[in-house]
């Protein structure tokens, strides 16, 4: 009778320690389980993440179970293991019973079932909230008053459980998220994922064509030379001025050319007539803003202005699109014709290319927090207006000055180290 009564008290033992491993493994399990995978299963019917999920809305009331069931089995199990050891061994037992409970509890209902739900947290998590469901619904009241008194304890140092912002991500966090995605995203598409972060942190000037390079139509020039730029235009847009670009008076779509070249008599009036009223961008315009104006407005390019109104460049909606997916091209004289390769990772640049687009096109790293255009780089690096020729390391690439023009480098060969200097 003494040894079936002490086996019996063993084989409750055992089941004691069973349950201690699955709150354990519970806790940590449902604690590790990704928020933002859990939502994306419950919103597909995945029973178990809807389960999982609905708990996991009141953690208060998930912990408190968990933690009441625990140190309920916990302490039977300290009780019966007591029993046992007295039994065998009399008082001596009750400390045999201590040490031998707390590393057997240790081993086989602490680290080895947590850290088996911190590795596989759905396998564990689903199924354990069949069981922690009801559970919750059978013992409420005491798990109402548990966590009556803990979030009263904490609301006495200015915290509230309902208000925690944790599952909410800054924008570094969510790069950070995109960044460790690793092979579940395409490198391409994380790339644009990046850039799309990043139109908040770059302006119209970065991307913009500089005031200087601005090709449009002098409505004071012959109305022959006017038609024989209008045939050889390389854009659908073009801007049309009174003698300088400051007295802008609107933008000329090619598609109305062929209006006005089918009409009889073709004159300067018939020009004005199909001009759209130009379009003007504060400067420092983040892309991410101008990106949703152009859509607000039905735009496609714009005049950037500075604050005394003058223009200093032209911003156009296919440049904001190219800083998220890249090149439509990789040709590099296509892709930009102030870009010309000479040999492998040696290239002419016009000075006034953005530094943006050099390192867009040619996947190199020059600074973006500085100087816009590579004639501004250049002379930030020198502090004087260059004399042709001049060679000079610049961030790491080797830069050869070509041309001069003025106060303004027009052109240069930069290449990358290793590079032969041109002579």
């Amino acid at each position: 009778m003494n040894d079936a009564s002490i086996t019996f008290l063993l084989f409750i033992l055992f089941v004691l320690i069973l349950f201690s491993g699955f709150f354990s493994s519970s806790e940590t399990g449902m604690m590790s389980l990704n928020r933002y995978r859990l939502r994306h299963l419950a919103k597909q019917g995945h029973k178990g993440a809807a389960r999982a999920n609905k708990m996991l809305e009141r953690p208060d009331q998930l912990i408190g179970v968990i933690l009441i069931g625990n140190n309920f089995v916990n302490i039977f199990a300290s009780a019966i293991a007591t029993v046992i050891a007295t039994r065998l061994w009399g008082d001596a037992g009750i400390a045999i019973a201590t040490g031998l409970l707390t590393l057997v509890i240790l081993i086989f209902a602490e680290v080895t079932p947590k850290t088996l739900a911190a590795i596989y947290p759905e396998r564990i998590a689903f199924p354990a909230s069949v069981i922690l469901k009801p559970l919750l619904t059978i013992i409420y009241p005491v798990v109402w008053s548990v966590n009556l008194v803990s979030n009263s304890i904490l609301k006495m140092f200015g915290l509230n459980e309902y208000t925690l912002d944790a599952d909410h991500l800054s924008r570094e966090e969510l790069r950070t998220l995109v960044h460790e995605s690793a092979t579940r995203i395409p490198v391409r598409h994380r790339k644009m994922l990046l850039s799309i972060l990043d139109l908040e942190n770059v302006t119209v000037e970065d991307i913009m064509v500089p005031r200087s390079d601005i090709s449009g139509i002098d409505i004071e020039d012959d109305i022959e030379q006017i038609l024989e730029q209008l045939k050889a235009a390389q854009h659908t847009r073009l801007p049309v001025f009174r003698g300088d670009i400051d007295n802008l008076i609107g933008i000329l779509h090619l598609r109305n050319v062929a209006k006005i070249l089918s009409q009889e008599t073709v004159n300067k009036a018939a020009i004005l007539q199909h001009c759209r009223d130009p379009y003007f961008i504060p400067e420092g315009t983040s892309l991410n803003t101008q990106l949703l104006n152009f859509q607000k407005i039905k735009r496609r390019i714009g005049f950037v202005v500075d604050e005394y109104g003058d223009i200093i460049g032209l911003a156009a909606l296919e440049d904001i699109l190219e800083e998220i997916v890249g090149e439509f091209t990789t040709d590099v004289a296509a892709t930009s014709p102030d870009i010309t390769p000479l040999e492998k990772n040696c290239y002419l640049i016009n000075g006034s290319v953005s530094v943006r687009t050099i390192n867009r096109v040619l996947g190199w790293a020059f600074p973006t927090n500085g100087p816009k255009t590579l004639n501004g780089l250049i002379l930030e690096a020198l502090e004087s207006i260059p004399e042709y020729p001049t060679c000079l390391r610049l961030h790491g690439y080797n830069v050869e000055i070509k041309q001069v023009r003025g106060n303004v480098v027009k052109a240069a060969i930069v290449s990358l180290p290793g590079k032969k200097q041109h002579p």
